[in-house]
């Protein structure tokens, strides 16, 4: 049975973390890094892959949204070193760069 959604979402608001990317780059080399896009709420993306709803990380996807960390990407985040928020859904790791 699965949690409820509000339970899910205090569960994962509380786990969430601040850190570097070079802190990150040992998940990016096992290829589980999933960056999402500022524009849209860490939390709700997180619910939505531990419930399994495809259709929205599908639209996500679609839209550029949410996806793999590129090698560009990982390598603009080492030099730069920004502000990223993560949060695990096993087997998954989501990051998101916050602008202040």
């Amino acid at each position: 049975m699965t949690e409820p959604t509000e339970i899910l979402r205090a569960k994962l608001n509380g786990e969430t973390a601040k850190m570097s990317w070079a802190e990150m780059q040992r998940h990016h080399a096992r290829g589980v890094v999933v960056r999402v896009a500022s524009e849209l709420d860490l939390i709700e993306v997180a619910v939505a892959m531990a419930q399994d709803d495809g259709a929205a990380v599908g639209r996500w996807m679609q839209a550029g949204q949410l996806g793999k960390v590129s090698d560009e990407e990982a390598s603009d985040w080492l030099a730069r070193d920004p502000a990223l928020w993560s949060v695990v859904v096993a087997p998954w790791v989501l990051v998101q760069e916050r602008y202040c």
